[in-house]
């Protein structure tokens, strides 16, 4: 049984990780631009965390205006993104532009007919249910719908450096814990075991101290 809690514990703190940085991340979508707007947005509390904090925006109590780029992929589906400063906070984007980045996507609208084509680096999700959106941080016009997004290099070195620290760090924490840890946890080890025979040798001793007298 403790086997498999302790395989389900690795398998959702995996999905926990995988989840993070999916969501942190930047991606790339190819799409069209048909309109942008600013509505107001009602926060009922687990939404909230996927939006800028109260430094980052204009924020009144429960309320604030967002910002939203529609779009339309090549496959004729629909996509929004919200346009948030994420400031100095979580996730680490430093984007103070948005103002900037609204004019570009609204200069980029394009109809069906003629359509103009762009690729809109973001980061997030969408959720309908829960009003979720990603959040956009560039805008760049492309060729064509099929030009692709490319190969994700900046996610492919981040993952490999983080991935060269965290072995460096158990490396490091490996012979931290053989120099010394494992010293200290023998020594008392020892001591347990040392206590534990000098307590065995006083009941030998005792016991056959009253073997005497029961001889008497």
């Amino acid at each position: 049984m403790l086997y498999y809690m302790k395989w389900i514990f690795y398998a959702v703190l995996a999905l926990i990780t995988f989840a993070f940085f999916h969501y942190v991340l930047p991606q790339h979508d190819i799409v069209r631009v048909t309109a942008t707007e600013v509505i107001r947005t009602d926060f009922t509390g687990f939404n909230r965390r996927f939006y800028a904090q109260a430094d980052s925006g204009n924020v009144d109590g429960t309320t604030r205006d967002i910002r939203l780029i529609n779009t339309v992929r090549p496959n004729g589906k629909v996509m929004v993104y919200r346009n948030e400063d994420t400031g100095w906070i979580w996730p680490p984007y430093f984007k103070f532009d948005s103002s900037n980045l609204q004019a570009e996507a609204g200069d980029e609208i394009s109809t069906k007919s003629n359509p103009t084509w762009v690729k809109i680096t973001h980061y997030g999700w969408r959720n309908e249910f829960f009003s979720i959106y990603p959040n956009a941080v560039a805008v760049k016009p492309v060729a064509g719908p099929d030009v692709g997004t490319g190969w994700p290099w900046f996610n492919t070195i981040f993952l490999a450096v983080l991935l060269v620290l965290l072995l460096m760090v158990r490396r490091i924490w490996l012979q931290f814990r053989e120099r010394s840890i494992d010293p200290l946890l023998e020594d008392v080890e020892d001591g347990w075991e040392a206590a534990g025979d000098n307590i065995a040798q006083k009941r030998g001793r005792f016991s056959r101290w009253l073997s005497t007298w029961r001889g008497k």
